[in-house]
């Protein structure tokens, strides 16, 4: 195949390529169709480079970056005969000669036209992704200074007031509350117990006494269901604490709400009742579990904003990035190493009173002086096994994760190795002993509140959908186990019965109810199944079981579905063999679910894997923002 062809056969030949990556699953159907629809069959090289931007922005990458497409890194390498082909079949371009030839091409432009892909800064983007890219590199580097407090004085008193302490201590919650109050725009990150809700309760408070009286409009908003209650229980809480007249409580939102009900979200629509043309009127606005949130509902959310709106991302950096494209918090977050400039290093200072580590931001990245990093956990001491087992993943350490795990000096993680059946099977049991004090309280008949609370004291955590190992599995092992220990007991109904945890797939906005949401099914006084489900109050939501949108069972979970939950005693089960979703991001995630207890089922293998595999997700949104791009790029190319 390294013999020179003409285009007409180069195109034959390109299809058989693509058949054969299908075949061997490197490309999905929906990858290879996409190619034909952008490129002739005189057009080797655009259908190869279509194919695998469709295949990277499936994995949630962001862009193609034209190096991708040289032999050495097609198809991840893993396929390097097939590569090797593939390339010479595509002309064997070199880097400039992919550029050269993807732009000569009428379904390529550099953004100045429409056309469905676009060349940029050697990246090939699907159209509407690069413009969301963009969009928030725009959004992130432009300066709105009038939104800046400049009443020094009155803002350190405030600070002192709701962070006391020795002024020449450092107090990284204070540090934030200062960063948010003196950038429109601010992004907050730490991990579980280093206070973020916290932090905002006391911001809010704060942004209302700035106000001088005035009338704020303030919302919250997280990406899930679960996410925005728990925000909204935590706030409540913290709320509580603070010494705050009626009139401050009544100023101040109480309720957290979802991304997609803050934009109007409509059922089976791709339009948004709030966007450019009709932005929501809002001072300020808290998003949290920010490493949740796609480039594109990013995007959405900032074309929403009016120019006078305080912006306050709340989240956790080593967190999972979303389902979706792209890791915008983690890309934001790339700029904490650069450090504070020098002139923020001193206002915030002045600000604190507390002398900060020595600033750095010699490349003086505008974005690194809305950064603020939450360095302290007040939930995981240093003996914590958690905490430090999380630290270790965190920073790549295996070894260290392992030492912990097999010493077994530490009370509050439990490792247990799969090796086979019988482990598997205790793990099952344990599960059912995880659940039991739940199902004592089905039978006993106790209030559907008692009874969810008892159900999230415990959860199974996996990082699959499909196996054994994965949801489906697990949940029906566990169902087969619970019956064997004679806590559920099945009838006509089947699968539908007291006591079944059920999680919403779909959202149902009418109902209240959106994916991810759990509830449990219980018999009502008439006999009648229905779900019930925790509100963030308190109370407790009740639909009828043929009201209730598409559901599954949820004794285990996915790891990305526990996003902005936690449990009291956590359980997580990876499977016996490496897979590519087994990633430092999604075992720290799942750590960090558990509050008092971790039980780890893994083997020593699959845990090295895990904590090697650091998700890189491709994008420009890094370069975009340290060279301070405040514009749509621009070109002379006539399409």
């Amino acid at each position: 195949m390294a013999t020179a062809y003409s285009p007409h056969t180069k195109g034959f030949l390109m299809e058989d390529i693509l058949s054969e990556a299908k075949s061997l699953f490197l490309f999905r159907p929906l990858d290879v169709h996409f190619s034909r629809m952008l490129a002739t069959h005189a057009e080797p090289a655009l259908m190869l480079a279509s194919a695998c931007l469709s295949a990277y922005a499936g994995a949630g990458h962001v862009c193609l970056p034209l190096t991708l497409l040289m032999p050495g890194k097609l198809f991840e390498n893993r396929m390097p005969t097939l590569a090797q082909q593939a390339w010479l079949c595509a002309g064997g371009l070199s880097l400039h000669e992919w550029q050269r030839h993807l732009l000569a091409s009428n379904a390529v432009s550099d953004g100045s036209c429409p056309t469905p892909l676009v060349l940029d800064r050697q990246r090939l983007y699907l159209h509407r992704t690069w413009e969301d890219e963009c969009t928030v590199a725009k959004f992130f580097n432009q300066m709105r200074t009038e939104l800046v407090i400049n009443d020094e004085t009155t803002i350190a008193s405030l600070l002192a007031r709701y962070f006391p302490g020795k002024k020449a201590v450092i107090d990284w919650q204070k540090i934030a509350a200062a960063v948010a109050i003196t950038r429109p725009v601010s992004v907050i990150s730490g991990g579980p117990g280093t206070g973020k809700t916290f932090i905002v309760a006391k911001l809010l408070t704060a942004l209302l006494q700035l106000s001088s009286g005035g009338r704020q409009r303030m919302m919250m908003a997280a990406p899930t269901g679960k996410a925005a209650a728990r925000l909204s229980t935590s706030l409540g809480l913290a709320l509580q604490r603070l010494r705050l007249t009626e009139e401050q409580r009544q100023c101040l939102p109480r309720e957290a709400i979802t991304l997609h009900r803050l934009l109007g979200a409509r059922r089976n629509s791709q339009r948004l009742q709030y966007h450019r043309g009709n932005p929501l009127h809002l001072d300020a606005l808290i998003i949290d579990e920010a490493s949740m949130v796609d480039l594109p509902m990013m995007a959405n959310l900032i074309s929403a904003l009016l120019p006078k709106t305080r912006v306050i991302f709340l989240g956790d950096r080593y967190q999972l990035s979303s389902v979706e494209a792209g890791a915008v918090l983690g890309d934001l977050c790339h700029f904490s190493d650069a450090g504070y400039s020098l002139s923020r290093c001193a206002e915030l200072e002045r600000l604190t009173g507390a002398p900060l580590p020595a600033c750095s931001n010699s490349g003086g990245y505008g974005v690194a002086d809305s950064l603020c990093l939450l360095r302290k956990s007040y939930r995981f001491n240093e003996r914590s096994g958690i905490g430090q087992l999380a630290n270790a993943v965190n920073t790549g350490n295996a070894s260290a994760a392992l030492a912990l795990l097999h010493a077994g000096t530490v009370k509050d993680v439990v490792y247990s190795q799969l090796r086979g059946e019988a482990e598997y099977q205790r793990m099952i049991d344990d599960c059912v002993d995880g659940y039991r004090e739940y199902w004592k309280r089905v039978w006993n008949h106790d209030s559907p509140a008692e009874i969810l609370d008892a159900f999230n004291h415990f959860r199974l955590l996996c990082a699959l959908r499909e196996g054994p190992f994965g949801v489906s599995g697990l949940n029906e092992r566990i169902e087969h186990a619970l019956v064997r220990s004679g806590l559920l007991v099945l009838g006509s109904t089947g699968r539908y019965y007291a006591g079944r945890p059920v999680m919403i797939l779909h959202n149902a906005p009418t109902l209240g109810l959106y994916n991810g949401d759990i509830g449990i099914l219980l018999w009502d006084q008439k006999k009648i199944l229905r779900g019930y489900f925790s509100l963030p109050d308190g109370d407790v939501k009740t639909a009828h079981l043929r009201q209730l949108p598409e559901h599954e069972t949820a004794f285990a979970m996915t790891v990305h579905k526990s996003q902005g939950s936690e449990f009291h005693c956590t359980a997580l089960a990876l499977p016996s063999q490496s897979f590519p979703v087994l990633t430092r991001e999604l075992l720290y995630t799942a750590v960090t679910r558990a509050r008092e207890r971790l039980s780890l089922y893994a083997t020593d293998e699959v845990l090295q894997y895990a904590i090697a595999t650091k998700t890189q997700r491709c994008s420009g949104l890094i370069e975009r923002l340290a060279d301070g791009e405040t514009a749509f790029p621009s070109s002379s190319k006539i399409c």
